[in-house]
């Protein structure tokens, strides 16, 4: 493996830029999906206040 990094000194920096871009999209999503859930609990809580009115 050292010797696949010796030959392509580029590659390990190739394969770091691909794992920050990985974890910046993770990271993106996984707190645009939040924003989406505590959205959607919100209205179903105003829903149920309209409903037992």
């Amino acid at each position: 493996m050292s010797d696949l990094f010796d030959e392509y000194p580029m590659l390990i920096f190739a394969l770091e830029s691909l794992l920050a871009l990985f974890l910046l999209v993770f990271i993106v999503v996984w707190t645009s999906s939040g924003k989406k859930k505590a959205a959607r609990a919100a209205t179903h809580e105003q829903q149920e206040q309209q409903n037992s009115r």
